[in-house]
């Protein structure tokens, strides 16, 4: 029997909810998919036909022993998806420079090295940015991630300081967008758009992780907004099974925040199609 590894962690190893979608599917179709913790160093990947990476959601507590983790699954042949080195050029928020570089749109961002000594309200006024969010290069579900402004800056300073002391910062300016229009996720199989959804914080809020209270709705992306999407798939150069393109629209552009390929909640149960489409992309990686 053909066997697939869903990538999970220790702490969590079970497979999500919204991902046994697509298992129920796999398994009709005579596909034993079972969890494996990448973390967990019993766990024997070769033995598996295809390890499709899904709910690691530690990895940025262990940067380093994940991106060991992924090199080792490379070099040992396995038939991992995404392919490792995508997602370890993934991993760190600085691949967003990257592809502004190649002309897409994106949230503008300033990077700061670790140890990064200048003022955070000197960073705000150079930039022109009244409000702004405060995040390291590496992390999930918004975790160190904050909101500041010109007038807390000052008394944000030490916060900055210490976060900046340990990590690679981000920062970038606050858009009202995610509040008043929320934040658009367009879901990708295989290289073909499949659905989206939008996302909005809790009242007081600017973060549209769920844990923070934020909650999602099935969306309907114009064919415009699909293909700003799709473009900035194409500078990829590796195919992918899938990914997951956030955003915000401001005046009809599409401003990219994160291209998640890595371990992206993939929203299947907002689409009666979705979890076939992912099926039918693991079976043609299979």
């Amino acid at each position: 029997m053909i066997q697939v590894a869903f990538v999970t962690y220790q702490e969590s190893p079970d497979i999500t909810a919204d991902d046994l979608l697509v298992v129920d599917l796999l398994r009709s179709e005579g596909i034993s998919v079972v969890s494996a913790p990448w973390d967990d160093p019993a766990v024997e990947w070769p033995r598996f036909s295809c390890v499709v990476i899904r709910s690691p959601w530690n990895y940025y507590h262990k940067p380093d022993r994940y991106a060991e983790w992924l090199r080792s699954c490379e070099t040992a042949g396995i038939n991992l998806w995404n392919p490792a080195r995508m997602v370890l050029a993934n991993i760190n928020k600085r691949y967003l420079a990257d592809l502004a570089k190649q002309g897409i749109e994106i949230v503008p961002l300033e990077y700061l090295p670790a140890g990064n000594r200048r003022p955070l309200r000197q960073i705000l006024e150079t930039r022109g940015w009244n409000e702004a969010v405060v995040k390291p290069v590496i992390s999930a579900g918004a975790h160190q991630t904050w909101r500041t402004s010109l007038t807390q800056a000052d008394g944000d300073q030490a916060r900055f300081e210490e976060q900046c002391r340990i990590t690679e910062t981000l920062v970038q300016p606050f858009m009202e967008e995610i509040v008043s229009e929320g934040e658009w996720s367009l879901v990708f199989f295989a290289g073909q758009y499949s659905h989206a959804v939008i996302k909005r914080p809790a009242a007081g809020d600017f973060r549209v992780q769920h844990q923070h209270g934020g909650h999602y709705q099935s969306g309907n992306p114009s064919p415009e907004l699909i293909a700003q999407a799709r473009n900035i798939l194409s500078k990829v150069d590796s195919p992918l099974l899938y990914a997951r393109v956030d955003g915000v629209v401001r005046d009809g552009r599409f401003l990219l925040m994160e291209l998640e390929i890595n371990e992206p909640f993939l929203f299947l149960g907002f689409s009666p199609e979705a979890p076939s489409r992912f099926a039918q992309a693991i079976l043609g990686v299979l």
